[in-house]
């Protein structure tokens, strides 16, 4: 399936889920929110959570500045 994430459109296997498509991505120490299409995902629901093909993925980070 293709998915965009953070702007980006890449491909994932259909039965992929959030949890999984974070750690392909290598930023599962990162990630601290994640959207699709808009609608917040709670961190409890990402390894059953299964996107569909071209859903728009926001996964933020939280980063500390002065």
């Amino acid at each position: 399936m293709t998915l965009i994430i953070n702007g980006e459109t890449k491909e994932f296997s259909n039965d992929s889920t959030l949890q999984n498509i974070i750690t392909n991505l290598q930023i599962e120490d990162k990630v601290m929110a994640a959207a699709v299409n808009m609608n917040i995902v709670k961190k409890e629901d990402w390894n059953n959570f299964i996107p569909n093909n071209d859903d728009k993925i926001e996964l933020l980070q939280f980063v500390g500045g002065g």
